[in-house]
Parts: structure tokens; C-alpha cells; sequence
């Protein structure tokens, strides 16, 4: 990656959307406390799916209109079955609609950044080649890491909560911190999000014309 690429949003303000997916929130120590982290937080959107829309009739243009006003998207859920909850997919299906977020004329979501928040019931050492799972969590989660590219976004590695139920109050107040401190930083410009780029993520044209056009502005 080019080093020019890196510095484009470094210590710039970034307005950070949160999509929640939880059908049973009540019963999740992990996602509540890490929803109690940064649902309050200035600069940041915290939109509850299933509390918005709880027959599952999802409001498309509300939803676009969310997008676009911020500059990173953050799909924040537990690992249901090697992917999200129920909601999350009815949102994609959705509101990622061809001619907005891809296809021709579809450039809407171009340069923003997604990232998945997931807490698992297994260990790490679960989500590996030779364990239980068979597969690293990366792997798991590529649909989203390929429906961003075809967004034209890029996609950042996950932050992940391994074995929530598992963990000590100390411990998940920890990861509870740490994701607080990540979204924070990410939103006040202290982390560069081209520094948390997925393990070998290609970036997307639009952030290569984007680039040239700097580069071009620059000289």
C-alpha cells in the first residue's frame, strides 16, 4: 500500500455508525456490556436493528441516509453460526441496493470503512486450521470482507470478544475498554484506520483514484 494512501485520514474527525444486531440482548452479558461502552459516545451513532425494526420491515431511505452521513460502519454482533443474526442479512439483502452501494452508478458508500464487533462463545484457539471450528475467524467473516470491496469500501480486521461467557468481570470490562478506545480512536482521527486493514485486504479502486487525484492536486 502506498505510504500516501495511509496518511489520508490520519487525525481527521470520523463519524462512526454503529449497527447492533441482538435478538436476545437480554441474556448477553458480553453485548450489553460492550453497547453500554459506546452507545453514548459523542461523534457516534448507535442504531439498535432489532429494537428499530422488530417485525423486520426495514426502512431502506433511512437507512441509505444513515450510511452516508457516516464515514465508518460498524456491525457490531454476536457470531451466530459462523456469521450474524437474522437482521443483519434482511439489511444487507436491502439496503445495499444495486445502483447505490455497487453496479453502475453505485458509489455511494465509496472510501468509507466497515468493520465487524463480534463476541464468540469459543476460544481462540477454536478458530483455527487444525481446531474445533476449522477455519480463522477472518475467513469466516469474508462475505463481509468481499461486500465491502464491492462496495467500494475498505474493510478493517475485526475486533473480536473470544469466549465471552467465559470471561471474568475483569476481563470483559477490559474488552470493554478496549473497544471503547478503538472506536474513540478511529473517531478522533488517533488511529489510522489504513493502519487496521484487514490481513491482505486489497483496497478498492476508489481509494486508488482517490489517491491519484490527491497526488495530482498536490503537484
Amino acid at each position: 500500500m502506498p505510504a500516501s494512501v495511509g496518511i489520508l485520514y490520519l487525525a481527521s474527525f470520523m463519524k462512526i455508525l454503529i449497527l447492533f444486531a441482538h435478538p436476545r440482548l437480554s441474556g448477553s452479558h458480553v453485548q450489553r456490556t460492550l453497547s453500554d461502552a459506546v452507545s453514548s459516545l459523542s461523534g457516534v451513532t448507535f442504531h439498535d436493528l432489532y429494537a428499530a425494526y422488530p417485525d423486520f420491515t426495514i426502512d431502506v431511505a433511512r437507512e441509505q441516509a444513515l450510511l452516508a452521513e457516516h464515514d465508518v460502519i460498524v456491525l457490531q454482533h454476536p457470531f451466530y453460526w459462523y456469521s450474524a443474526p437474522a437482521i443483519i442479512k434482511e439489511w444487507l439483502d436491502l439496503v445495499l441496493e444495486l445502483g447505490w452501494a455497487y453496479g453502475p452508478g453505485g458509489d455511494k458508500l465509496h472510501r468509507k470503512f466497515l468493520m465487524n464487533a463480534i463476541s464468540t462463545g469459543g476460544a481462540d484457539a477454536a478458530y483455527r486450521r487444525h481446531g474445533r471450528n476449522r477455519f480463522e475467524i477472518t475467513d469466516l467473516l469474508s462475505p463481509f470482507n468481499q461486500s465491502a470491496h464491492l462496495c467500494g469500501m475498505a474493510y478493517l480486521e475485526p475486533f473480536v470478544v473470544f469466549a465471552g461467557r467465559w470471561l471474568t468481570a475483569e476481563d470483559l470490562a477490559l474488552k470493554a475498554s478496549d473497544y471503547q478506545g478503538l472506536i474513540e480512536g478511529l473517531r478522533d482521527g488517533h488511529i489510522d484506520p489504513m493502519t487496521r486493514l484487514a490481513k491482505a485486504y486489497a483496497l478498492p479502486l476508489a481509494f486508488e483514484a482517490q489517491r491519484l487525484q490527491k497526488k495530482r492536486h498536490a503537484t
